[in-house]
């Protein structure tokens, strides 16, 4: 009776095996269910970005004002009209001077 038992829970065993394990088993269902939902988020993520290239390009279509806008940010780029000033904050505009430049000593290497 030991020996039919055994053989019986070896079968039971073989015959789980391709449920678990095998090509079409609950794991590998699991890991493609796992695949599945991150190419989703990785899509949604896509998709949102290329609404935004596309409102961008209808933009760019249809108006002047986002062509414009992107040359003076760009390209500073200002009108025919337009008269540019650029003012430098006297604290900001001076580069300070490396203590070695100023020594007046040379180092060799």
């Amino acid at each position: 009776m030991k020996i039919l038992a055994a053989i019986l829970g070896a079968l039971l065993i073989l015959i789980q095996y391709p449920l678990w394990a095998g090509k079409g088993g609950w794991l590998r269902a699991w890991d493609v269910d796992r695949q599945l939902e991150a190419q989703r988020a990785k899509n949604g993520q896509l998709e949102a970005r290329n609404a935004t290239l596309a409102a961008e390009v209808r933009d760019l279509k249809q108006g002047t004002e986002a062509i414009e806008e992107r040359a003076r940010q760009e390209l500073g780029m200002v009108r025919n009209d337009e008269i540019f000033f650029q003012y430098v904050d006297q604290n900001r505009g001076q580069s300070p001077i490396p203590q070695s430049a100023t020594s007046g000593s040379k180092k060799s290497h």
